[in-house]
C-alpha cells in the first residue's frame, strides 16, 4: 500500500487486528527485512511495516535529513491513518526513531528496540584517518589541474574510503546517513516513560551489547535481553528465541488477552 505524506510517497504493509504495532527497519533494509516478524505478529496484532523515506519503495528525502525529519514522517503517518498510542518495534536505525519519537512527539504503549543505534559509537583510529584522508584530498583537488574534476575524484575518494551502505547510497541518503549517524540520543532516554524491551545479538559489533546495557541504565522502564549466537540481526539470527521474548513481553497487549 501507499499514503501520501507532505514529503512525498510513502510505502507499506499492513495486516492483522488488535492493538496497532509499527515495524520500523535499520538502515539500508526495508519491509522485506521484517517480514519474519511481521507473519508472527499479525495473529494477534494489527502490524505496519513501513518502507523508510529513502528504502524501498518510498520516496527519498528531498534533502539532508536527520532523525527528527524521519520521525515527522512518522507522526505524520500516524496520525493520517488513525492510530493510537502504537507498540514500536526498531531494529538497529529504526530503533533511533522509536527512541526519539517515544521520548519527545507521540503517546505509545510499549518498545521494543531491537540492535538499536542510538548511542554515539567510539570511532576507531581507522576511521580518523579516512576523514582527515578526505580532508586533504578535498583541499588537494582545488589545485590547478585538478579543481575542474574536482567533484569526480572525491566521489572516487568517497566510494574508497566509505562503508557498504555509505557507498550505496545516493547523494541525499549519503549526507543523511552522515548526520543521523551522528546524532546521539542518550539525552533522550530518561525521557522515555513506557515499558521498553532490549534486545541485542552477543555478537553484534555495529551496536555492540554494551550500547544494550547503557540503554538499560538510562531509560527507566527497560530490560536488556542478550541472545546468544547472533549479531546485529538477533531476529534472524535466532528467530525462536526472539519470537518467545517478543511475545512474552507483550502479552497483556493481544488480542486474545484483550477480548
Amino acid at each position: 500500500m501507499e499514503t501520501q505524506l507532505t514529503y512525498g510517497r510513502l510505502h507499506y504493509h499492513v495486516s492483522g487486528e488488535g492493538q496497532a504495532v509499527i515495524l520500523l527497519h535499520g538502515w539500508g533494509a526495508d519491509i522485506r527485512a521484517f517480514a519474519p516478524v511481521h507473519k508472527t505478529l499479525e495473529q494477534d496484532f494489527r502490524v505496519y511495516s513501513l518502507d523508510l523515506p529513502g528504502f524501498g519503495n518510498s520516496e527519498e528525502p528531498p534533502e539532508q535529513w536527520g532523525i527528527a525529519d524521519y520521525c515527522n514522517v512518522l507522526k505524520e503517518f500516524i496520525d493520517k491513518e488513525g492510530i493510537e498510542s502504537p507498540i514500536l518495534v526498531g531494529h538497529s536505525f529504526g530503533g533511533r526513531m522509536s527512541i526519539y519519537y517515544s521520548a519527545l512527539l507521540g503517546e505509545v504503549e510499549k518498545v521494543i528496540l531491537v540492535d538499536s543505534a542510538g548511542i554515539k559509537p567510539k570511532r576507531k583510529p581507522s576511521y580518523y584517518a579516512k576523514v582527515y584522508t578526505f580532508k586533504a584530498a578535498k583541499q588537494l583537488f582545488r589545485l590547478p589541474g585538478l579543481s575542474s574534476r574536482r567533484e569526480e575524484l572525491l566521489g572516487k575518494v568517497k566510494s574508497m574510503l566509505g562503508s557498504s551502505d555509505y557507498k550505496s547510497a545516493s547523494g541525499v541518503m549519503q549526507q543523511t546517513m552522515v548526520k543521523v549517524v551522528n546524532e546521539d540520543l542518550q539525552h533522550l532516554m530518561p525521557k522515555i516513560e513506557v515499558p521498553v524491551l532490549l534486545v541485542f545479538g552477543e555478537d553484534d559489533t555495529a551496536t555492540p551489547v554494551s550500547d544494550g546495557k547503557k540503554m538499560e541504565e538510562l531509560i527507566p522502564d527497560a530490560g536488556l535481553v542478550v541472545l546468544k549466537q547472533a549479531g546485529h540481526y538477533a531476529y534472524l539470527d535466532q528467530p525462536r528465541q526472539f519470537n518467545a521474548v517478543i511475545h512474552s513481553f507483550l502479552e497483556k497487549n493481544k488480542r486474545s488477552s484483550t477480548s
